[in-house]
């Protein structure tokens, strides 16, 4: 048979930050680790620093034994209520186009703008022929 566990909103988790009242909050699961704060080997001001936060990521980035993960079971008073928690927006992905080499844009330019070019070559060639017959 089930067992049914008592669930917290973060809210209520939030509340029990202080040195006599500390909970904590990791992989969903409410810890009331009060009666553990002299003993924790990393000193009372690592579990202060989380208290009623989410702690899932320091607990894992400390690098916890099976040991102490064992251990947490004696605190577990409870779940956090998921339908509590703010809801987070949905992001929206959008694709970056590819950029176009430059001899591509190049081109693009170049048939945007073929009045500067042609003006150019035009200019270019009216000066070749007037001075090649002053020779």
């Amino acid at each position: 048979m089930p067992t049914l566990t008592k669930l917290y909103s973060m809210e209520e988790a939030a509340s029990h930050n202080k040195q006599d009242d500390c909970w904590v909050v990791i992989d969903g699961k409410v810890y009331d680790v009060t009666s553990y704060m002299d003993e924790h080997p990393g000193g009372d001001d690592v579990l202060l620093a989380v208290a009623g936060k989410d702690a899932t990521d320091d607990f894992e980035d400390a690098g916890h034994s099976k040991d102490a993960r064992e251990l947490m079971e004696k605190y577990f008073i409870g779940e956090l209520d998921e339908s509590s928690l703010p809801e987070i927006p949905e992001l929206k992905i959008y694709k970056k186009e590819q950029p176009t080499d430059s001899v591509q844009k190049l081109v693009d330019l170049t048939k945007q703008y073929w009045l500067v070019p042609v003006s150019i070559i035009t200019i270019s060639v009216a000066v070749s022929v007037l001075f090649s017959h002053k020779r």
